[in-house]
C-alpha cells in the first residue's frame, strides 16, 4: 500500500470515529478544501471545519452517525475515495445519507494539499432541508445561501475554538 493511500485510510478511519484532530494532521499547512458547501484555505480552516462538523455530530446526532468508505486509492501525487455519511443535519434534525467522491493531491511529505469532495447538492438539500431543498436545491440561490451560512458558522466556531 502506498503511504498516501495509508494517509487516506487514516483520515477516513478517524472520520468514522469523529476524531477531527487526527483528520487535521493529514493536511498540509497550505491545504485547500472544496465541496458544494465549503471553500477553505489553510490547515486552520480545513481542520476547523472537520472539528466543527464532528462536534455537531457528537452533540446532536451520534445516535445515527455512520461513515462508510471504499475504493481508497493513492499514488505519489494523487488519490481518491468514495465515502457515504449517515447523519442528523444539526440545523434541522433531518436524517441525511450523503454519497461523496473525494479527490486528493499530496505533497512530498505525504500530506493532503488539495481535497475536493463532490456530491449531488440537490439530493443533499432535499434530505437536509426538506421542502426548501426540494423546491430550491437545484438553484444557485440556495447553494449560495448554504455556502454563506456555512462560512459564517465556521468563522464563529474558529473564533470560539482557536
Amino acid at each position: 500500500m502506498h503511504p498516501n493511500q495509508q494517509t487516506l485510510q487514516t483520515f477516513y478511519a478517524a472520520f468514522a470515529r469523529l476524531d477531527a484532530d487526527t483528520m487535521a494532521r493529514c493536511y498540509a499547512e497550505d491545504a485547500q478544501f472544496n465541496d458544494p458547501v465549503f471553500t477553505l484555505r489553510g490547515q486552520r480552516e480545513v481542520g476547523g471545519m472537520w472539528r466543527m462538523l464532528c462536534a455537531a455530530t457528537r452533540s446532536k446526532g451520534l445516535d445515527v452517525w455512520k461513515l462508510e468508505y471504499r475504493d481508497v486509492q493513492a499514488d505519489a501525487t494523487t488519490g481518491q475515495a468514495h465515502w457515504e455519511a449517515h447523519y442528523r443535519f444539526s440545523s434541522t434534525g433531518r436524517l441525511v445519507h450523503n454519497r461523496i467522491d473525494g479527490r486528493f493531491r499530496f505533497n512530498a511529505a505525504g500530506l493532503i494539499t488539495q481535497h475536493t469532495d463532490q456530491f449531488d447538492f440537490w439530493a443533499w438539500s432535499r434530505q437536509a432541508l426538506g421542502t426548501p431543498g426540494l423546491l430550491l436545491g437545484w438553484t444557485p440561490l440556495l447553494r449560495h445561501k448554504v455556502h454563506r451560512l456555512a462560512a459564517t458558522n465556521l468563522e464563529k466556531f474558529l473564533a470560539q475554538n482557536p
